[in-house]
């Protein structure tokens, strides 16, 4: 097993084979996840060239929603959210399925191939809405158990808007008067690959993506159904361009 460090001079030769276990180190915990390099390999790739270009760290989780899931890999936040900058889209392969404790790409409504650095955990079981959706969001790795103790401390902090804060009451969430820091955010310190083994995850049983080849079908037996739209209001995920805006006070 190989230990290295994204951003070290170790980096080049611990990426010369596909990772597949990684750890993000983030203020409020470790968060372990599988990469499921055989069933996707073109978005490990591309989760893989983000860490490799340290562009994950010192970015926050912007985006929290009970019982649904928990986003991150846009911004980082100074006086505001600041996109990091992304590499061009990578194509959609929704093969696996939305469950709990899988971590998937985030993307834009209806463009099911336009999904960059953004990435989002499951925290509940949303195959139903997001296995077909848009294409389907495409799950590409599992946390291990131990891990969801990090998730759901982030879940229970206060949150202002759907951004999960520190040291931030719900009646401040409203007020003019209180300005944020990049200490009231949960921030992703860095990211270790812990093992660059592309076979590491088959002892993993991920569950696969059924509901989209039901659509798929129904599509060519000329249903009227449509996996193109977005989730509905506050759904359009899924990358949330408009949160780049001025934040430097918490007014929501």
């Amino acid at each position: 097993m190989k230990k290295c460090l994204i951003g070290s001079l170790l980096a080049f030769s611990c990426f010369t084979s596909q990772a597949t276990i990684v750890e993000m180190q983030t203020s409020h915990g470790v968060i372990e996840i599988n990469l499921f390099d055989q069933q996707t390999p073109n978005t490990v790739a591309n989760f893989l060239s983000y860490i490799e270009d340290d562009a994950y760290n010192q970015t926050v989780i912007h985006r929290s929603v009970s019982d649904f899931v928990i986003q991150g890999g846009g911004f980082t936040f100074t006086d505001e959210l600041v996109p990091i900058t992304t590499q061009p889209a990578v194509v959609n392969e929704p093969v696996l399925s939305n469950v709990k404790g899988t971590i998937a790409m985030a993307k834009l409504a209806n463009d099911e191939n336009s999904a960059t650095s953004q990435w989002f955990f499951n925290m509940v079981d949303n195959s139903a809405a997001l296995d077909t959706q848009n294409g389907g969001f495409t799950v590409f790795g599992q946390i291990t158990a131990q891990s969801q103790a990090t998730l759901d401390n982030i879940a229970g902090l206060v949150h202002c808007g759907d951004i999960p804060l520190v040291d931030i009451t719900s009646e401040q969430c409203s007020s003019s008067d209180v300005a944020l820091s990049s200490a009231n955010f949960v921030t992703i310190n860095s990211v270790v690959v812990l093992d660059d083994d592309p076979l590491s995850s088959a002892s993993l049983n991920p569950t696969t993506n059924t509901l989209i080849s039901q659509e798929d079908s129904s599509s060519e037996a000329g249903s009227s159904s449509s996996s193109g739209g977005s989730m509905g209001a506050g759904f359009c995920l899924i990358a949330l361009l408009g949160i780049g805006k001025r934040l430097k006070r918490a007014k929501y």
